[in-house]
């Protein structure tokens, strides 16, 4: 019986069919009161000139850091809420050759204009409702981002990656109406928010912006430590679903 040193140098890769593995980001933020996907232009074949999630092939690198570079080379990030959402490799999603790709979930704070990368002829922070028609199944992978983006802003405080180090009560929650869609009773929020513990935490200091005109300025506040929210804060209409 040959020993594994043996065996690995007479193995011949070639003799099964060919893979490739891509990472492709969804990558969220809030630009104008609006929530916002990172899309790319694609310069070459495949999909020419169809607009895609950025992404590519991973190179002698760990799939995390695939998608940090790939992510850095469109926005000059290096630093955002990152983590993997699914993988994708259904027979025929690439017209090149069997493919799986390692999909990511971004969140960050307004985020920069983007530049486009090497294989991209325009890159564009474009409204989820408008990013339709992608090239590959990248609006099934859209579709899943955003769901997992709904649901973990209820269980998570992951709301806070979009509002920078600190902000108001007023402005997480209209974090929370522009990713969810849907408006949010004020004082509801503000009591839930403040009702949970490690969410959020009082910087003990006042906003100069905000406030009821005549009125006292807002309170300023930072992300807290909690991993996850209990009691969580539930969707409009989710209440009464899990009651």
């Amino acid at each position: 019986m040959v020993n594994e040193r043996e065996f690995l140098a007479d193995y011949q890769p070639a003799a099964y069919p060919a893979v490739a593995v891509t990472v492709d980001i969804v990558a969220l933020t809030i630009r104008d009161g609006r929530l916002c996907v990172l899309l790319v232009e694609r310069a070459e074949h495949p999909y020419a000139g169809r607009r895609a999630l950025p992404g590519g092939f991973v190179r002698e690198e760990a799939l995390d850091g695939a998608a940090l570079r790939e992510l850095n080379e469109e926005t000059g990030l290096t630093r955002v809420h990152l983590e993997q959402l699914k993988t994708y490799g259904d027979p025929g999603r690439d017209p090149r050759m069997r493919v799986f790709s390692v999909a990511y979930l971004a969140f960050a704070p307004l985020l920069p204009e983007p530049e486009a990368g090497s294989d991209a002829s325009g890159a564009a922070w474009v409204p989820v409702e408008q990013a339709t028609g992608l090239a590959f199944d990248h609006d099934t992978i859209l579709a899943d981002g955003l769901d997992r983006a709904r649901a973990k802003l209820e269980y998570t405080p992951l709301a806070t990656a979009f509002a920078g180090d600190e902000f108001t009560i007023s402005e997480l929650r209209q974090i929370y109406a522009v990713v969810w869609g849907e408006e949010l009773h004020a004082g509801n929020f503000h009591r839930k928010v403040l009702s949970v513990p490690g969410f959020v935490e009082s910087t003990g200091q006042t906003a100069t912006r905000g406030g009821e005109r005549g009125g006292p300025k807002p309170k300023l506040y930072r992300a807290g430590d909690a991993k996850l929210l209990h009691p969580a804060l539930l969707r409009p209409g989710r209440e009464e679903d899990v009651r």
